[in-house]
């Protein structure tokens, strides 16, 4: 996960980090973990969600040909069969399927490969209960823990190509930050619990109020306790606050609610391009799995 590096951001903007440490005597732990809310919004009948829902199930030796904006499946195939082929094939095989289908306009169709190998929830279903007792003992919305460990952890530790590892994939700058040590001989990132300390640190200092304040400047009403503002959060979280405001921008009437989310599915702007519109969408996605996976079991 890149996280854009929070400090700089705040000298550019004139603030301090003490400006943003929050106190909220109001917070209430809502125990909103569950996905009662995505199938109360209906949100698990989303073409984008069932789309990620499938992926999470697909071995990465199969590939799934979608229409990118909104997921919907055209084609399932070998993985070796398109990632092999030449443009000329690919485009072939589009054509055909364009066809097949009636598509007459030419959307951005791609294709994606399987990832049951990585989305292994078995794996952290165990550290989900510790990680949400960590964020709510630190005053934030257990929500967000498992929203972080589902997306990031399930196939355990990794570190990103970009630098980010642990639990909830910290960068070596936000670590530091936060006082975990990371260096050429120790990495406090692999600790769970230092880790989700900083983790709920930054979202309840940084990502927090900022996503309180980009809603604001748009005249964008909100409640901290909905999920569509816990997945704004989390986009803040996984692409940096200002890569989101670029986005937001970008947005010329920004819709309410959930409708403000689906907009920054297809929205790119800066480096807020695929991955971060995929993040919510993957989000709803793995929430759902892990209900059918993990809590209708137990």
């Amino acid at each position: 996960m890149k996280h854009l590096i929070y400090i700089s951001l705040l000298i550019i903007t004139g603030l301090s980090v003490s400006a943003f440490v929050v106190t909220n005597p109001e917070l209430k732990t809502t125990n909103s973990t569950s996905a009662s809310e995505i199938h109360a919004l209906e949100l698990d009948k989303l073409p984008n969600v069932l789309f990620w829902r499938k992926i999470m199930n697909l071995h990465k030796d199969s590939c799934i040909l979608n229409i990118h904006s909104n997921r919907t499946i055209i084609a399932t195939m070998h993985a070796s069969s398109w990632y092999g082929s030449t443009e000329q094939v690919k485009h072939s095989i589009l054509d055909s399927l364009k066809k097949l289908y009636g598509i007459i306009d030419s959307p951005r169709i791609v294709g994606t490969m399987g990832k049951s190998f990585f989305y292994s929830f078995e794996k952290i279903s165990e550290k989900i209960p510790q990680g949400i007792l960590a964020f709510e003992n630190n005053g934030l919305d257990g929500w967000y823990a498992k929203a972080i460990l589902l997306i990031e952890s399930p196939n355990q530790l990794q570190k990103s190509n970009a630098g980010a590892y642990g639990p909830f994939q910290l960068m070596p700058g936000v670590a530091r930050n936060y006082g975990l040590r990371v260096n050429k001989h120790v990495d406090e990132r692999a600790d769970f619990n230092r880790s989700a300390y900083a983790a709920s640190e930054l979202i309840k200092t940084i990502c927090i109020p900022y996503a309180r304040q980009m809603l604001s400047a748009r005249s964008i009403n909100f409640n901290e306790n909905d999920l569509w503002f816990k997945l704004f959060v989390m986009h803040l979280y996984n692409a940096g606050a200002g890569n989101v405001q670029l986005a937001l921008n970008a947005i010329p009437q920004p819709g309410v609610g959930i409708e403000l989310i689906k907009q920054l599915w297809n929205t790119s702007a800066g480096r807020f391009k695929s991955a971060s519109q995929n993040y919510s969408q993957i989000i709803l996605a793995a929430f759902l799995e892990y209900e059918d996976r993990i809590d209708k079991r137990q």
